[in-house]
């Protein structure tokens, strides 16, 4: 009998940790990309950012997730700690809301909407309502555990052993190590909460015991930014340690306030409560409002504290020159919600270098100094590794569970990174034009020279316009971007002219005019590369 009933429990579990994975990941896929902008653009303080960790955890149901793409943001630059706080405070609010769902009871309705979602699954072709139809069996799902695993614990209060069981715990370290022990073998404080939910509906644990472990879940729930962490930068490690401290500190007040006035705190969250289910619901998020509202004030104390705990800073890496990744890599916990954020990071440095490496071959070609030739090669074998750990990168994020808009945007995000490249190549046939001037003495008109000069201000403008449009996916300069392209055209086509006038005037060698020739063909060649990534944006979009 016991053996059956336990089996039932762990399917039950089962089916309630699969249903919130489903409807967790498959929120993720259809919204994560426009909650990752919203993370982006509403952050910038921290109660802003606080609303905003509410919102983004009570959609995808999990705060282990949002902090874990919180640390990703920090570890690639995207955010600081004082705005990580705030949407990390917030999380821990937006994580109650699974509780409370479950306290409603709506396992009835299960079946229902299990039916609901496999018939727009089976009827329905486009990919986007069909993560919706993924949402609700997800939901589906999630419920029918919840119904197995009541079924299951009515039958456990036959079970002396599991009576015995729930009977020893009955004082508040106890029980507050179970939680979170409990929380950080399944990874989810709302799973958590939702089991000790359904028992204490069973009177199979005190409503006092139960508020205890959910003391433990709040610290279990850290184990998640704590170990995506781990091999991040320093700030990466920081922001998880806030969100330690947060759940840590605010125990700690909770268990002093809980030491004198534990029977008046529980009588006011049963005042709330109209049922055990619901007081556990309610004493979770009421726990989790109290933390904040006591410790949002003094959130830039405890970022201080997180970089106290973690001193110093991360060691200088010469980027230009080593040939390493700076936003992406495998050493990070990978996160699906922020892996294309961090390889557009990645390609907005990587065109920076090509930029650079455009000019700075430019200026050898005038100057002559072999230095200058030398370190372009140099910057070229950093580009040309980038292509290839980049292009590497996309391969495997490509087969991964990534938002749909993300999804989308690989395509684009490989032909830019080819443009890239392509531009850095143009970069070292300057350089090779520079150091044949430098071998064999050839000549170019300081017309030439000036020519090629403004031509290059004109493409490199264009690249900088082009990369930022991308990486903002920004369509409404385009017109600009057209404009120029069409300026570089032209002043291209000009230059030929005055290079032929120039060879008949005898004032150009002919080796050097087919120098120039080949320069101005190139720099044009870089300004269609540079416009082709600025396409990129409505490429993404429409495929």
């Amino acid at each position: 009998m016991s053996a059956s009933i336990l089996l039932s429990m762990a399917g039950g579990l089962g089916l309630f940790l699969f249903g919130m994975r489903v409807m967790s990941d498959s929120i993720e896929k259809v919204a994560g990309a426009k909650l990752r902008r919203i993370l982006e653009i509403f952050t910038t303080n921290r109660f802003s950012g606080m609303i905003v960790g509410v919102v983004f955890t009570g959609i995808i149901q999990s705060s282990s997730a949002c902090t874990a793409m919180v640390v990703s943001f920090v570890n690639a630059g995207l955010m600081n700690l004082y705005q990580a706080a705030g949407v990390i405070f917030g999380a821990n609010i937006g994580t109650t809301v699974t509780s409370q769902l479950v306290s409603f009871n709506l396992s009835a309705y299960a079946p229902v909407i299990l039916l609901v979602g496999v018939l727009v699954a089976m009827f329905c072709k486009k990919d986007k309502i069909k993560k919706f139809a993924d949402i609700i069996i997800g939901f589906g799902v999630l419920f029918l555990g919840l119904s197995t695993m009541s079924t299951s614990m009515a039958g456990m209060r036959e079970v002396p052993e599991v009576v015995n069981l729930m009977g020893s715990l009955k004082t508040p370290l106890v029980a507050t190590l179970m939680g979170l022990v409990l929380t950080t073998i399944i990874q989810s404080s709302s799973v958590t909460v939702s089991i000790v939910l359904l028992l204490a509906n069973q009177d199979l644990l005190s409503l006092r015991i139960s508020l205890y472990i959910i003391l433990g879940c709040n610290i279990g729930a850290c184990t998640t930014a704590l170990l995506a962490s781990m091999a991040g930068k320093k700030d990466a490690k920081r922001a998880a340690l806030i969100h330690f401290w947060f759940n840590v500190i605010g125990t700690a007040l909770l268990y002093v306030i809980l030491f004198f006035l534990e029977e008046p705190v529980m009588r006011m969250i049963w005042a709330v409560s109209s049922d055990k289910g619901r007081f556990v619901a309610n004493a979770h998020t009421i726990i989790k409002i109290f933390q904040v509202i006591v410790l949002f004030p003094f959130s830039n104390a405890i970022v201080r504290l997180s970089c106290l705990c973690v001193p110093g800073e991360d060691k200088k890496v010469n980027y230009r020159e080593s040939y390493q990744l700076k936003y992406i890599g495998d050493k990070v916990v990978f996160n699906p919600a922020t892996a294309v954020v961090e390889v557009i990071k990645e390609l907005d440095r990587m065109a920076s270098l090509a930029s650079e490496n455009l000019t700075r071959a430019m200026n050898a070609l005038v100057t002559l100094d072999e230095e200058d030739i030398e370190e372009v090669y140099e910057v070229e074998k950093n580009i040309n590794f980038l292509n290839h750990a980049i292009t590497d990168y996309l391969v495997k994020i490509n087969q991964t569970t990534l938002p749909i808009e993300d999804l989308k945007s690989i395509g684009a995000l490989f032909h830019v990174v080819n443009d890239i490249e392509r531009i850095g190549d143009h970069a070292e046939n300057v350089a090779d034009a520079a150091r044949q001037r430098r071998e064999t003495g050839v000549t170019m008109s300081k017309e030439a020279l000036r020519e090629l000069g403004e031509l290059l201000e004109m493409v490199t403008r264009l690249i900088r316009y082009s990369i930022d449009m991308f990486a903002r996916s920004d369509e409404s300069h385009m017109k600009d971007v057209i404009a120029l392209e069409d300026q570089v055209d032209a002043r291209e086509k000009e230059m030929q002219k005055n290079h032929v006038q120039r060879l008949t005037r005898g004032e150009c060698s002919p080796e050097a005019g087919m120098m120039f020739s080949d320069i101005a063909s190139g720099l044009e060649r870089v300004a269609d590369h540079a416009t082709n990534i600025a396409f990129a944006v409505i490429t993404a979009e429409d495929e």
